[in-house]
């Protein structure tokens, strides 16, 4: 019995919506070769084949050759590879430029590695090592995989987008270096891909119109993991993209199938094609010869017509014709790149057969489909390839092989030399004083980076959504100026009431999106990997509304992995911005730097503090070695005389190393009977708690947090656990000596800081935010939290006692 073994179970030819095993013996690989007058495509369509059968070796040998001692199943996708073969073989030897760049969808990753093999760019023991550690990732990854990756994919909807995002950041790098670049940016996106909304977020987007360098191609196959998709229609597709501004080139029919409909009855056959359904259109795939002459026509008026026209083709013609979609004709695909527009986005809509050419084509569950070991073989017999040896190139004298040499020639790219990042500053010299918020310290930071270092202020950018005045980056924005890929006229810049100016202009250094947190932190992302991909180090710095931080943070979580190093600050925040109410009240945002990889985060509590930890985290930036940071900031307006900032300059900068590093104390005492640790908004209410414990009597430390993530690093250094830690900033604020009950309190989830009593294993309480916030004053706020000065008074007396 003829079999398809998928993930979980096999599907047999005798159950409903198999192939009939006398079709084509389930495997079409034989019949339905490609064939074309055209000689060069002929040679390029011989490399397609071996395209597609490199793919479903490499995921053929990682399942079933490869041992397996967990048992846990490998995966892979070879029906979504062999959807794609055909574009990206078309793609890469027909029309990439060394300039261009791809981002690849994550299930076609087998098809890379093997065009890569091709090229001369992977050694043949990677094509053993699919999803084995240490060898080829899951999906595309430029930090982690052997050979050439232009953007990392395998989060839905993130590295389809990245293109859009990677030529802002190409077009804004060589704005910086006065070495401007260009290049076309294709995305090969899968058809469910365009139902994650960060899709149509980047597409609507108002600058993507201006980028003509951006090219989609949609792998239109109707499918998605579980089933044929009812509803995807290119119809709706095209018009959405079209009202976006985009070109929309559609591939429906490749050059056979459009011979046929320019025959008598075409007319009639081709609106059968178009209106019939996708499970209807999948289902022919799966029939033998007569089945599709019976079931084609339909039932319709154009039945006749269409019966008649298919009367007048052979069975092979007629089975290769249904088959002859645009997404698998090179000849079509080659027509289709002519007509791209390079003053505009471009989207390409090919139509295409989830598992072309497998014996799993166009089953409603081949998503995750294997084939068989029989099946294997049977694909190598037909396709002319060695099951036994199954990774081999083009010989080198043959006109295959010479198309693989002169392609690779012809993509070869110059190397990208590591330039350092300009020098930041780590301090400023000056003491704040007054009343000041970390919200519009940042934005004095930055403009004070313009006057103390241009070098450095030169190479920042920064990005919003729609909140730039009220994130107190107005005075900065004023400063640079706004980024746009054409100058517009600020038509107020003449009147004398409008304080925020709008010069929108090429050389601008703030880039303004609408709101949509994904765009904000994909650009972030590719922004922040201008350092490695053109030699262009940038310190890219993205402000949003704190309680949105979580709502971006996947996305910006995948630019850190794919290379990305940037800047996210999120304020304002906590149960502080009491009257906007609980919908506007961050909780979780806190221990963002114990839990993410790549990145520091700093919640500062004064503004010097803000400045500090501000250029330490821009010194990290743009380098191999670099690290992202998370800054937490507060519109509560705090006196800095509370800092108690050292006047010497020594131990300033002692101060500063300990900011950096974690923490710092506040306010020491000789023999505590207990500390209280907070940080941020929570400072001042802190500081009244200790004071009204001393006038009874009782001696309290208080220790200012900067860092968690870097405390609780250094916790783990100090347990052996981390052996890159430094644990020194431990000793200075939890000193073996003060070893006294602790009280922790911030404006966030408890837990944060939940684990310092681990330090010296103390008694503790934990006083945060665990519950929706309310709108109200912010006392009252504080109370029904339990972070008022009356709840830490309570907390630290009990745990003393």
């Amino acid at each position: 019995m003829n079999q398809i073994t998928l993930t979980d179970q096999p599907v047999t030819a005798d159950q409903p919506g198999a192939a009939d095993p006398g079709a084509f013996g389930h495997d079409p690989s034989a019949r339905f070769a490609p064939q074309y007058s055209d000689p060069q495509l002929q040679v390029l369509a011989d490399v397609e084949e071996r395209v597609l059968w490199l793919s479903t070796a490499i995921i053929h040998h990682a399942n079933r050759v490869r041992v397996n001692a967990s048992g846990i199943k490998v995966g892979g996708h070879q029906a979504s590879s062999a959807s794609l073969a055909t574009i990206m073989t078309s793609l890469w030897f027909g029309q990439l430029r060394p300039e261009d760049r791809v981002s690849v969808k994550p299930h076609a990753s087998p098809v890379l590695h093997g065009i890569n093999y091709l090229l001369g760019g992977l050694d043949e023991s990677y094509l053993t090592r699919l999803r084995e550690f240490g060898g080829l990732q899951s999906y595309p990854s430029r930090a982690k995989d052997p050979d050439r990756v232009d953007y990392s994919t395998g989060s839905v909807g993130i590295g389809a987008t990245a293109p859009i995002w990677g030529a802002v950041s190409r077009r804004y790098a060589g704005k910086v270096s006065g070495k401007p670049t260009m290049g076309r940016q294709y995305s090969l996106v899968g058809d469910a891909e365009l139902d994650e909304g960060a899709v149509w977020e980047a597409v609507l987007d108002s600058a993507t119109p201006e980028l003509g360098e951006i090219v989609w191609i949609v792998d239109l196959n109707r499918q998605s993991l579980d089933r044929v998709v009812p509803n995807i229609a290119a119809g709706k597709i095209e018009r959405m993209f079209d009202a976006a501004g985009w070109q929309v080139i559609t591939v429906r029919f490749g050059h056979l199938l459009e011979s046929i409909l320019n025959r008598p009855g075409g007319d009639a056959l081709r609106r059968r094609l178009v209106d019939m359904s996708n499970p209807e259109y999948q289902r022919l795939l799966r029939c033998a010869a007569e089945e599709v002459r019976n079931r084609l026509p339909g039932a319709g008026d154009d039945a006749p017509a269409i019966g008649a026209l298919v009367g007048t083709l052979d069975d092979d013609t007629l089975l290769r014709a249904i088959r002859n979609l645009g997404g698998h004709d090179l000849e079509s695909l080659r027509d289709a790149y002519a007509e791209i527009d390079d003053t505009r986005p471009t989207v390409i809509i090919a139509y295409t057969i989830k598992g072309n050419r497998l014996p799993t084509e166009g089953h409603p569950q081949n998503h995750s489909s294997l084939l068989s070991l029989e099946q294997f073989q049977t694909l190598g017999a037909h396709l002319g390839e060695n099951p036994d040896a199954p990774f081999s190139r083009f010989a080198p004298d043959s006109e295959a092989g010479r198309l693989c040499a002169e392609t690779a020639a012809r993509l070869e790219r110059e190397p990208q030399p590591i330039v350092p990042p300009p020098a930041v500053p780590t301090d400023f010299g000056r003491t704040p004083s007054g009343t000041a918020t970390t919200q519009a310290a940042l934005g004095r930071a930055l403009l004070d980076l313009t006057r103390a270092a241009p070098e450095a202020a030169v190479a920042v950018v920064t990005v919003s959504p729609d909140v730039s005045s009220s994130t107190n980056l107005a005075g900065w924005l004023n400063k640079v100026g706004v980024w746009s890929a054409n100058e517009r006229q600020d038509w107020f810049s003449d009147d004398a009431e409008t304080i925020m100016h709008w010069r929108e202009k090429p050389a601008g250094q703030h880039i303004e999106l609408g709101i949509a947190e994904v765009n904000l932190v994909s650009l972030l992302g590719e922004l922040g990997a201008t350092w490695s991909r053109w030699s262009q180090p940038l310190f890219p710095i993205g402000v949003l509304y704190d309680p949105f931080v979580e709502r971006a943070l996947e996305p910006w979580s995948y630019g850190i992995y794919a290379g990305g190093q940037s800047i996210l600050v999120g304020t304002p925040s906590g149960v502080t911005l009491a009257p906007e109410g609980g919908a506007h009240q961050s909780i979780k945002t806190p221990s963002i730097g114990l839990e993410q990889p790549g990145c520091i985060s700093y919640e500062p509590a004064f503004a010097l503090d803000t400045e500090w930890t501000l250029l330490a985290s821009l010194g990290r930036l743009g380098r191999p070695d670099g690290t992202s940071a998370y800054l937490r900031l507060s519109t509560k307006p705090i006196d800095q005389q509370l800092a108690a900032v050292p006047d010497d300059p020594a131990a300033r900068e002692r101060r500063r190393r300990q900011v950096i590093a974690g923490g710092y104390v506040l306010r020491a005492r000789e023999h505590p009977d207990a500390t209280i640790v907070t940080m941020g908004a929570m400072v001042p209410d802190a500081l009244t708690a200790a004071d009204r414990i001393e006038a009874q009597g009782s001696r309290i430390e208080v220790v200012c947090i900067t860092s968690p993530g870097l405390l609780y690093e250094a916790l783990q250094g100090r347990n052996g656990q981390d052996a890159h830690a430094e644990t020194w900033i431990l000793d200075q604020l939890f000193p073996r000596e003060k070893a006294v009950p602790l009280v922790t309190v911030l404006d966030g989830h408890p837990h944060t800081l939940a684990f310092l009593g681990a330090v010296n294993r103390v008694p503790m309480r934990n006083l945060g935010v665990s519950r929706f916030g309310q709108a109200g004053d912010v006392t009252d706020v504080y109370a029904y939290h339990g972070i008022d000065t009356e709840s830490i008074i309570r907390a630290t007396l009990d745990v003393i006692a």
